[in-house]
């Protein structure tokens, strides 16, 4: 099923998630849908907070792009970074922001430990685009946008956009929580 994504004035991206203690249907459904929400928006990865669910969780599919087309889809729980190395910086935009890019900084290599979609743990070394987009949905679980991450005179140039998002200017390709609707949802 397809899933609304909460947007930027959207108080439970600003919320730190919490963990996951097992895997049942329900866990088993949500992650179908959020693959399913994540493709229907274009995205290549989606934290549970995004679709309106305060756990730690996230699922990602790189095998869009042309270096990843090999690289099979990830579902990430309770995740924990160890260590990081390098640092570089690239163009973000994330699926609760709708229209809206900036230059972020982050490390160029992290040692993972998370437990996959069998609840089982795994420890993983990650590079590239694999490493940026886990700390991007990583950040989501801890009540973290990717604008707050951008230097403050970047993030100034992007300020009006954040300001009409955060009043219900939203344009959007797939199905979205307007910040009308936050006051309503449970």
């Amino acid at each position: 099923m397809i899933l609304p994504i909460n947007i930027y004035s959207d108080d439970i991206l600003r919320q730190k998630a919490k963990p996951l203690k097992g895997i049942d249907r329900t866990i088993e459904e949500l992650i179908a849908s959020m693959f399913e929400s994540m493709r229907n928006a274009e995205g290549i990865g989606l934290a549970a907070p995004q679709v309106g669910h305060s756990v730690r969780l996230l699922v990602l599919d790189l095998s869009c792009i042309d270096n990843y087309a090999n690289e099979k889809p990830m579902v990430v729980i309770n995740p924990h970074i160890l260590a990081v190395s390098g640092c570089n910086v690239m163009e973000e935009g994330c699926l609760s922001i709708p229209g809206v890019n900036g230059d972020v900084e982050r490390p160029a290599v992290i040692s993972l430990k998370y437990r996959d979609e069998h609840f089982l743990e795994r420890t993983r070394e990650f590079s590239g685009m694999l490493a940026r987009a886990l700390q991007h949905e990583i950040d989501h679980l801890d009540g973290t946008l990717f604008v707050d991450r951008m230097e403050k005179r970047s993030r100034k140039k992007i300020q009006k956009e954040l300001t009409d998002i955060a009043s219900g200017i939203i344009d959007a390709e797939y199905p979205v929580v307007s910040p009308a609707n936050v006051a309503t949802q449970g």
